[in-house]
Order: C-alpha cells, then structure tokens, then sequence
C-alpha cells in the first residue's frame, strides 16, 4: 500500500497528474491508496463476471462492464474492480468512441475482497459511489463464498446460500446469477 506522505497533500487534479501505477492507486481523501495486487481468485471471479455481464447487457447496448476502470467524481478517483454503467451513460469523446476518462459514478460497481484487503476501506467506496448515483454494488468475498449488495436508498442484502438469486440492477435484469453459480467459477 503506498500513501503520500502525511506532511504532503496532493489534490486531486495533482494526483490525476502522477503516472498510473501497477496495481492501481486511488485518491481517497487526499491519500493516495494503493489497491493490492489482484490473486487467483479475485481475477478469475472478475474475469468471468465481466464477461457473464457484457453477455447479457452489451448486445442490447443495456450496459456495459468494465474491469479495472478509474472513475473519478466526489472529490475522489478510485478503481473498482467492475464497473458497468448504462450504455447511454457511457462517456464520450468526440468521435462517438468510449472516452479514457470517465468523470461520473458507475450505475454498478463489483469489488471482490483479496485476502490482504481491507474490507471497511472497500466498503467505504462502495457508500461513496452509492452517494454519487450508483444505484447497486456488490461485495463479494469469495473466501466466505458471501455477497453483500448494497442499494441506494435500500438495506444491505447478504447471500450466502446456494441457490440465492442475486440482486441486480433493473437495467441487468436478464443476468440471473446463483451464488452457486458465482462460486461455481474457482471450480473450472
């Protein structure tokens, strides 16, 4: 984890300056936070989620899913490990092609929780996108094989059982995803 030094605050168009790091760092309050380095299981949950979303939401230009995006509003910029935003929502540049800055809260965000991750850090994203006008996240921690989704203006959800349904946003309706099938994925 690298953080700038407490006798040094950057901003935040300072720190969109800085070259991007490997993993990624984000802008939290004036500290700049390094994300652990993704393992087997986080990437391979992401990987096939990304997918299994784009699936559902991409064809019918719904939505569409990002892995690893920065997104940068609040007053933060910070990178959750999926990100889907409605497909009119997507930025834009002058070319109609997909703009490399997206300066808006997803419509969705996915983390998956590393073992070295600190959950109330991750947690603390998740409620400031939901802030912003994100209208569903997920936590999956697949070390307990557990989800929590959080809402907007609703309570927290945890699924934990087999052949729960998760929750999804409206616009990804047609993405119908057990926890068993979610875990399924460490399997293959």
């Amino acid at each position: 984890m690298v953080q700038a030094p407490s006798s040094q605050t950057l901003t935040l168009e300072e720190f969109l300056h800085l070259p991007e790091t490997k993993p990624a760092s984000e802008y939290i309050d004036g500290q700049i936070i390094q994300k652990p380095m993704p393992q087997g299981k986080h990437s391979l949950i992401q990987g096939e989620l990304v997918s299994a979303i784009n699936f559902v939401v991409k064809p019918q230009r719904l939505g569409r899913a990002f892995p690893e995006l920065r997104c940068t509003f609040g007053g933060r910029s910070i990178v959750p490990d999926i990100t889907v935003f409605v497909w009119s929502r997507i930025p834009r540049d002058e070319k109609g092609e997909v703009a490399n800055k997206f300066l808006i809260s997803p419509d969705w965000t996915i983390e998956i929780l590393s073992p070295d991750q600190n959950q109330t850090k991750v947690t603390k994203n998740i409620l400031h996108c939901l802030k912003y006008g994100t209208q569903i996240s997920w936590l999956i921690d697949p070390a307990e094989q557990t989800v929590f989704v959080y809402g907007s203006k609703q309570e927290t959800e945890v699924f934990d059982e087999p052949d729960a349904l998760l929750h999804v946003p409206s616009f990804a309706s047609g993405l119908q995803l057990t926890i068993k099938e979610l875990f399924a994925w460490l399997l293959e």
